[in-house]
């Protein structure tokens, strides 16, 4: 790697930084009560029809305890319920509760302003290429190479 030249994950993880602090500051603007870049991603990845703690793990990249002290905040906030799996007695669905589709949807909002604000930065047309190349199917994560030597 290039002396200096940040990597590809630390680009990636900045532009998540900038959207994630974007969000937070117009969702405190709002008079929201303050949540945690854990909790957006939590929120962003949870299905409509709810969505276990393991899978939001997983969908994250956190441990289950991680996402489950998430969920327990956000339940505890009124922003999401635990309701009971409908294919399993041992499990629960987590998912938004009204308040927690209204904070969904202005969230959607201010990502879509965001989006807009990127476009008149960057150009509207390096936002598509950006977009379009995130889509892309990148497949499963290779193999660690072997060891150095």
């Amino acid at each position: 790697m290039n002396a200096g030249r940040r990597s590809l994950p630390q680009l990636l993880g900045e532009a998540r930084r900038w959207f994630d602090d974007a969000l937070l500051a117009a969702l405190e603007a709002d008079g929201a009560e303050q949540v945690s870049s854990t909790q957006l991603q939590l929120f962003a990845v949870l299905d409509e029809r709810g969505t276990t703690v393991s899978e939001l793990a997983r969908r994250m990249g956190v441990t289950r305890q991680t996402a489950h002290k998430a969920v327990h905040t956000l339940v505890t906030m009124g922003l999401l319920e635990q309701v009971p799996h409908p294919s399993s007695a041992r499990q629960l669905l987590i998912r938004r509760t009204p308040a927690g589709r209204r904070a969904h949807e202005r969230a959607t909002q201010v990502l879509g302003a965001l989006e807009r604000t990127l476009a008149e930065r960057i150009g509207g047309r390096s936002v598509s290429e950006l977009r379009a190349v995130l889509e892309l199917p990148w497949g499963e994560p290779p193999e660690p190479p072997g060891p150095a030597g």
